[in-house]
Order: C-alpha cells, then structure tokens, then sequence
C-alpha cells in the first residue's frame, strides 16, 4: 500500500494500559519518520494531557487532540486550528440535557483548561487552580469540549439519551469505560480534522494508515483508507475497520507499522 500518513489514537491504540508508550512503539514511530511518512496523533484527550507525548514524535509534527477541536503545532507550541463550541451551543445543550436525562452534570475544557460544575465527579487527577461552579459561570468563553457525566447509566444508554435529546446540535461521542460523553460543535470529529490537515498538504484518504479502538474513532476509521482497530477495541470499532491490530499492550501499532515498512523496503523500485 502506498502510505504517507499515520493517524493513531493514543489511550487504548498506541499506549498500553498502564499508561506507557513502549520502546518498540517509539522506535516505530521514528521509523516512519525516516521512511517519509508522517505520524500525527489523534486523541480525545485535552492538549495537557496529550503534550507527554510529544516526543515521541520528535517534538515537531501536529496532533489532533479534544476529538478534532484543535489543531496542535508541536513544533511551534501553539494552535493550527481551533474549532471550539459557542457558548451559547453550551447552555443550550446542557439545558436540553438536563430536562431529558435528569443527574446530566457538566464540565469545560477550554484553552484555560478544565473548570467543572460542583456535582460533576473527575476520575483522574484535576489540574491545581480548576475552577468549579454553576455551568453559566465556567462557561464564559467557547469550549473545545463539553463534558456530560451521569453516575446511574451506562455509557451507551446515555448516548442513544443524548443524541435523541441533541445529537441534532453537536457531535457526541464516548471513548471511556465510564458514563462520560465528550460533546464537540457539530462538524468537528477526529476524521473531519484529520481531512482538512490532509488535503491541506495533497494527502488524499487512500494514502493514510488509522488506528483506533473506541466509538470516538469510527469518523476517523471510515474516512481513512485503511484503518486498523485494535484488538482490544471496542466491537463497533471492529465492525467499522478494515482489518484488525494486535491489543494495545502488545503494541499493536508497532508492529503493523513495522510490516508496513517492511513491504515497503522489499518492494522492488521502479
């Protein structure tokens, strides 16, 4: 196949699941550097939690981080693209939420970081100095993601809830075993921003290699032209995929880069 792009997701895709990026997966990645093809990672993750990672892409290139809503240069540490949601998109479909799936709580994560409504309850560690506080109070400036929690369902029968109640308005996707959606401004997926960086620099769909492993990617598996779901993905993710990557923690990603650079260098020219 003729590649000129990788797009990887990170949680569940390219790290293991105990937060690592092994040796392996990083000599990979400068592998197909050297050979010409570009590595941008793709992530829901919001820009502080996907800057450690950087590196292993040399500290330069782009990233595609908060589910297509901005645009990162590496190299320049600062954004390419913005594609935030109006505030007023924010209120309005946390009122609309609210009233058809009661226990909804909400949080922000805007270029200032993450701030959080008072019930909104954070499994991971929040940055020193977030703000909490009624929603029109967090919510002052456009938001890269509108986060929604509910602690009673389950994170499909809170999705089929909201995209019922909203889907209408935004993008609505889900990439965590807990109920917690990541709500985006309508347009704006991982695959949407992946296609403007692509055709911005001649790259069409056929000539990009994706990996991915929960619902958030399948705009961005459907749009590539050979897409990888992990092992350990979701089953939606593997029904939309064209073939299928070892798990995560055997650094799956690795090893189909490798035999993708492999074909190539046995590949005769000319």
């Amino acid at each position: 196949m003729s590649v000129r792009l990788v797009a990887t997701d990170l949680d569940g895709t390219l790290v293991h699941s105990d937060g690592s990026i092994t040796a392996r997966t990083r000599a990979a990645l400068v592998a197909a550097e050297n050979a010409g093809v570009d590595v941008v990672f793709v992530t829901g993750r919001p820009l502080r939690w996907a800057e450690d990672v950087f590196e292993h892409v040399g500290g330069h290139g782009f990233a595609i981080v908060s589910n297509g809503a901005l645009l990162w240069d590496v190299t320049a540490a600062a954004p390419a693209l913005e594609r935030p949601i109006p505030v007023a998109t924010i209120l309005e479909v946390a009122a609309l939420l609210r009233a058809a799936v009661p226990g909804s709580h909400f949080a922000v994560e805007t270029v200032d970081g993450i701030a959080l409504e008072t019930g909104f309850l954070e499994r991971y560690p929040v940055p020193d100095g977030a703000r909490r506080g009624p929603l029109d109070e967090i919510a002052r400036v456009p938001a890269y993601k509108l986060l929604v929690r509910h602690e009673e369902l389950g994170p499909q029968e809170f999705w089929d809830a909201a995209e019922l109640a909203v889907g209408h308005l935004v993008e609505i996707v889900w990439s965590s075993t807990t109920t917690m959606l990541e709500v985006s401004a309508r347009g704006v997926t991982k695959a949407s921003t992946l296609e403007r960086f692509c055709g911005e620099r001649g790259i069409a769909a056929a000539e990009v290699v994706a990996f991915g492993d929960m619902p958030n990617d399948i705009p961005m598996l459907a749009w590539a032209g050979t897409s990888y779901a992990m092992a350990n993905a979701h089953p939606t993710v593997q029904a939309i995929a064209t073939r299928l990557a070892p798990p995560s923690d055997e650094d799956g990603v690795a090893q189909v880069i490798e035999s993708i650079l492999d074909s190539r260098s046995s590949t005769p020219a000319g």
